[in-house]
């Protein structure tokens, strides 16, 4: 499964999603294809920080043909993760042309849902053409653990007409600290809260 990640918005967490859940996958045996293709390149500065081999592979792949050149590179590997770039930009397209399902995360906020409207017509525009078989999920992110607010953004999200994933990831430190030594929260603490609520994000992911 090609499995994107993708929301104009910085700072949603795109990144801290992609790396975990293929570190997920990676734990149950997957060989998994981390795909960075934000010119940022923050899925191979995290990599750069490990000082021991990643649990998965990552290339960088920058450039609006990725659904061209994707099939030369994921042979022998069972899942693909794409990291896309936090903004509306010219490879979104192929990135769309190229995965099986792309999940938005959208943080727990009336900015980012009402942003989300915008995110949700370019993808049905270009999936239209080039990937009607396309889906495409919600995932709360950056929630703040105990508050009426991701409950509300739930709610707003699902008048999209789109899923909405009931696995929500939580604002917790252990994202910011598996980051800062190049691992995912999985490894550092498989029974972490963090680590239980990636673990279920994973599954859903996949019966997608």
């Amino acid at each position: 499964m090609r499995i994107a990640f993708l929301n104009q918005k910085g700072g949603v967490g795109k990144t801290t999603l992609a790396i975990n859940v293929a570190g997920a996958l990676s734990k149950r045996g997957f060989k998994v294809l981390l795909v960075d293709a934000d010119p940022q390149q923050s899925a191979l500065d995290w990599s750069g920080v490990r000082g021991e081999p990643s649990p998965f592979a990552i290339v960088a792949m920058a450039k609006p043909i990725i659904h061209k050149e994707l099939p030369a590179v994921e042979k022998g590997f069972d899942h693909v993760i794409i990291d896309s770039p936090p903004s509306v930009h010219t490879l979104t397209r192929s990135i769309i042309g190229a995965a099986d399902v792309v999940i938005v995360p959208v943080q727990p906020s009336p900015y980012d849902v009402w942003a989300a409207e915008t995110l949700l017509a370019l993808i049905d525009e270009a999936a239209a053409v080039v990937n009607p078989d396309l889906k495409t999920a919600f995932v709360i992110n950056r929630k703040i653990s105990n508050t009426a607010i991701g409950r509300d953004v739930s709610s707003s999200l699902q008048g999209y007409g789109k899923t909405v994933l009931s696995s929500e990831i939580c604002q917790r430190v252990g994202f910011a600290e598996s980051a800062a030594q190049g691992k995912t929260v999985v490894e550092i603490d498989p029974k972490s809260a963090a680590s239980l609520e990636i673990e279920a994000l994973t599954t859903e992911i996949l019966g997608l």
